[in-house]
C-alpha cells in the first residue's frame, strides 16, 4: 500500500511582515504631513530673510532660530518615517515642542498686544503687512500648532522624561550668552544690538537682565514639567508603526 503524496504548503506569512504592510500607508501618511511642515518653515523663514531690512538682526531671534530647529527636525523625521526607521530621539522632539509652545504663547499673548510690542531699541512696533504678514503668521501660528498636532497624533506617546530637562534649559542658557555676546561685540551705531527689550543691557544693566533671564529659566522649567507630564496621560496615537528589521 503506497502513502499518498505530501501535498505542498506554502509558508506561513509572519505576524510582522503584516504588520508592516499595514501600517506602510499611515507610515507614508506621517511623511507627507511632516514634509509639508518642514516646508512652511522654510517659506517663512526665507520670506523673513527676502523682506527684513536687518538680516543679522534676524538671525539673532530666538523665533528664527527656534523655526531652524523645527525645519531640521521635521525633515529628519519625514525621512525615518518614509523609509520606516524609527522615531527621532524624543529628546528632539520634545525639544521641538517646547520651543513651539513658547512662541506661540509669547507671540499671542504680548506680541500681539501692541501696548506691549516694542522692538529692542523701544519704539513700537508695527502690524506686519503682505508677505510680512504671511512669514508671521506660519512662524508664530500655524508651525506651533503643527508641531502641538503632530505630538498628539503622529509622535509615540510616554516618551518624554524629566532627564531632559537640563539640557533644555542649557539650550536657553546658550541663547542667552549668545545674545549678550553679540551686544557686547556690537558697536552702538550697528544697530540694534539686542533682540529683545527685556535683555537690553543698555536699558536695565547686567543684573536686572540675568534676573530677567532667570524668571523666564523658571518659566521653561515649569512648561516643560507640564508637557512631560502631559505626555504620561495623553493617548497613545492610533496608528503606531514600528520600524524596519
Amino acid at each position: 500500500m503506497t502513502a499518498a503524496p505530501k501535498t505542498a504548503t506554502l509558508p506561513r506569512p509572519r505576524a510582522e511582515d503584516a504588520f508592516l504592510r499595514g501600517a506602510r500607508t499611515p507610515r507614508r501618511t506621517a511623511a507627507v504631513l511632516r514634509a509639508l511642515v518642514c516646508a512652511a518653515a522654510i517659506s517663512g523663514l526665507s520670506i523673513e530673510l527676502a523682506t527684513t531690512g536687518a538680516p543679522l538682526e534676524l538671525l539673532s531671534r530666538f523665533t528664527f532660530q527656534a523655526n531652524v530647529l523645527v525645519a531640521g527636525v521635521f525633515g529628519w523625521s519625514l525621512v525615518r518615517s518614509w523609509t520606516g526607521r524609527g522615531p527621532v530621539s524624543p529628546n528632539l522632539t520634545g525639544g521641538v515642542l517646547l520651543v513651539a509652545v513658547i512662541i506661540g504663547l509669547t507671540y499671542h499673548l504680548i506680541l500681539t498686544d501692541h501696548s506691549f510690542g516694542y522692538s529692542a531699541a523701544g519704539t513700537p512696533v508695527a502690524p506686519a503687512t503682505g508677505p510680512r504678514a504671511v512669514s508671521e503668521h506660519l512662524l508664530h501660528t500655524s508651525l506651533p500648532v503643527a508641531v502641538i498636532l503632530d505630538w498628539l497624533l503622529l509622535t509615540p506617546a510616554r516618551t518624554l522624561r524629566l532627564r531632559f530637562l537640563p539640557q533644555w534649559v542649557l539650550g536657553s542658557l546658550a541663547y542667552l550668552a549668545f545674545v549678550l555676546a553679540r551686544g557686547t561685540l556690537l558697536a552702538p551705531d550697528d544697530g540694534p544690538r539686542y533682540p529683545y527689550p527685556f535683555l537690553n543691557v543698555d536699558t536695565y544693566g547686567y543684573s536686572e537682565v540675568l534676573a530677567h533671564a532667570f524668571a523666564l529659566s523658571l518659566l521653561l522649567v515649569v512648561l516643560a514639567s507640564v508637557l512631560i507630564a502631559l505626555d504620561h496621560v495623553r493617548p497613545r496615537p492610533r496608528h503606531r508603526t514600528r520600524p524596519r528589521r
